[in-house]
């Protein structure tokens, strides 16, 4: 039986035609050009690329995995989300670099600071690595959300989990092949705004039912809301010495979020995922100058500072009223006869809190919150992947191919890699949560590519045999542990024989083998570089940051002014404040 209400149904029906209507007038004024489809003609304002950054990356792994986490660990993982300063990197120091190559993907950009093979494999490595993530996980989690709001819907055989993440793919892929990313960008404004309203209601009335903050803060306990504690390993202290027990290692095999891993192994991931990949840093692309562009990831990292309130936060709260029994239902569907959240429950956190607590009317609204979320993030992976293969591989092998041909390719390739990820969705339901899922895959993959951007960009001496090197050896670690991961995944019964050397590679926490990664790549690049000729200076001009001509110096520094520094330190000082208040 369906949980939405008629007025539930009429509020979804208007967001969908102001999206579709938004979506429509935009294709109507796009022009079928390389440069309008996959980069909006390169004129967006900060606000727009600010909100695309924040819904783009706001999707199925924090409506469903996020607020799931909350729920079984606390605010552990608000370190992920409390990573807004490297969007500040972002803006400050690589947007300079990016703007004026005027790429169209980071691939390019390798191309112009090392050598063509170089974008050749981050091109293979980053659509790979959108295929085993974002594209399989925003499908699945749109069935997710599906299955608990409609759980009795069956269509030819298909239940409400299929029919909603096959509905999330072709409601977004429809705009999204038809318009680019210029469709995508304003959609994405508009569902930012949604999701941000829809998202506090969930807090303030979840907050209602409990009985307020304090009431939470007592229920919940302090341990999940400790951003460290919750990461040292069951009946030891907070310390930040690594500790052994008489089992195993358990600060270096798999153990739940340690210190040592978020400390040193997370902000490699989020500069990765923030200053390198093509699925965010296509928006700053897109942007009318670089004024625009860093004033895009200033905002963008003001919004970015909400998810710990707006999803983790609902987890936690979802969480108390189950323990507490105040909410029969929620006790009933996630607790075991222990009282503790039954992991394979957690990822439904989020929607049963929507189903719950909230009214008739507002119900709707916080479901259309839900969709703006996965078809955004959707939308986004669609137009990085079609981005990515139309002008880094297709453009290779067809010198000549008009700019309509080029546009045609990219919304083909758009549907196949939207195949491809229905065909991962089962690794997925096998694996151990959609977060943890997430952070792990993007985890082995993203080292090698940290390695070559921030390594190329900071010195001019590192080449291209250098940064080939470093992408093969890291790509190569990195679906290892996928491969050994994998049958782990997706047979719950499946098992490697104790202390064989599959077992070992298994068991290492995953930020802990993401860290091998970074170290033996960064070790291959440094060593390969210096070994081989080092790099013409026309190679190296105006891409690194020893080699910035006078012309670039005078332009950046033209870029800013004060409120712009004053937007970034109090985006700092925001940071600094939530993490002592969650440091107890």
């Amino acid at each position: 039986m369906s949980v939405l209400a008629t007025i539930d149904w009429i509020v979804i029906l208007i967001y969908f035609v102001i999206i579709l209507g938004i979506a429509w007038w935009v294709i109507r004024q796009s022009s079928d050009t390389s440069d309008d489809y996959f980069l909006a003609g390169r004129n967006l304002g900060w606000f727009v690329v600010g909100a695309s950054i924040f819904a783009s990356n706001i999707g199925s792994e924090h409506l469903v995995g996020l607020a799931g986490s909350g729920a079984t660990d606390g605010v552990a993982l608000a370190h992920y989300e409390l990573q807004a300063w490297c969007l500040l990197v972002l803006g400050w120091l690589l947007a300079p670099f990016y703007i004026r190559s005027n790429v169209f993907t980071m691939p390019e950009f390798l191309e112009r600071r090392f050598s063509e093979t170089s974008r050749w494999l981050l091109s293979i490595i980053s659509l790979v690595a959108y295929v085993l993530t974002k594209v399989a996980v925003g499908i699945f989690a749109g069935g997710i959300v599906f299955g608990v709001l409609l759980p009795e819907v069956n269509i030819m055989g298909l239940n409400s989990f299929w029919v909603g993440s096959i509905l999330m793919i072709v409601l977004t892929g429809f705009y999204t092949m038809l318009g680019g990313l210029r469709a995508v960008a304003y959609t994405e404004a508009i569902q930012t705004v949604i999701l941000v309203l829809g998202a506090i209601m969930v807090t303030w009335y979840g907050l209602d039912a409990l009985g307020g903050w304090s009431e939470l803060r007592r229920i919940a306990g302090s341990e999940m809301f400790n951003l460290w504690k919750p990461l040292v390993p069951e009946g030891v202290q907070g310390t930040w010495a690594p500790i052994k027990t008489d089992t195993e290692m358990a600060w270096y095999f798999n153990g739940n979020y340690p210190w040592l891993g978020m400390l040193f192994c997370a902000p490699i991931i989020g500069l990765w995922y923030w200053c390198t990949d093509q699925y965010i840093v296509q928006r700053i692309l897109s942007a009318a100058n670089l004024t625009e562009a860093r004033r895009g990831t200033i905002a963008a990292a003001f919004f970015k500072l909400l998810p710990v309130f707006i999803f983790i936060i609902p987890g936690i709260i979802t969480f108390a009223l189950a323990s507490s029994g105040k909410i029969d239902s929620l006790s009933q569907e996630l607790l075991d006869s222990n009282g503790q959240i039954i992991t394979s429950k957690a990822q439904q956190v989020f929607p049963l809190l929507v189903a719950t607590v909230l009214p008739a009317g507002i119900r709707g609204i916080v479901v259309a919150g839900l969709l703006a979320a996965l078809m955004s993030s959707l939308a986004g992976v669609f137009n990085a992947c079609s981005t990515l293969f139309t002008m880094d591989l297709y453009s290779k092998f067809r010198k000549n191919a008009s700019e309509s041909e080029l546009v045609r390719v990219g919304r083909i390739a758009t549907a196949v890699m939207v195949v491809i990820g229905l065909l991962w969705i089962p690794v997925i339901q096998g694996s151990r949560g959609l977060y943890d899922y997430l952070q792990s895959v993007q985890s082995y993959l993203a080292p090698p590519i940290f390695v070559v951007f921030f390594f190329g960009v900071f010195s001019k001496r590192l080449n291209a045999q250098g940064a080939i090197a470093a992408l093969v050896v890291g790509f190569i670690m990195g679906l290892f542990r996928l491969f050994i991961d994998t049958p782990v995944m997706l047979s719950e019964g499946f098992a490697y024989e104790k202390g064989s050397f599959f077992w070992i590679i298994n068991n290492i926490f995953f930020q802990y083998y993401s860290l091998l990664i970074f170290l033996v790549s960064g070790l291959v690049m440094i060593v390969v570089s210096y070994n081989t000729p080092p790099p013409a200076f026309e190679k190296v001009a105006d891409l690194t940051l020893g080699a910035r001509s006078d012309e670039q110096r005078a332009e950046v520094k033209a870029s800013y002014g004060r409120i712009d520094i004053i937007m970034t330190v109090l985006v700092l000082v925001l940071i600094l404040a939530a993490y002592l208040y969650f440091t107890g």
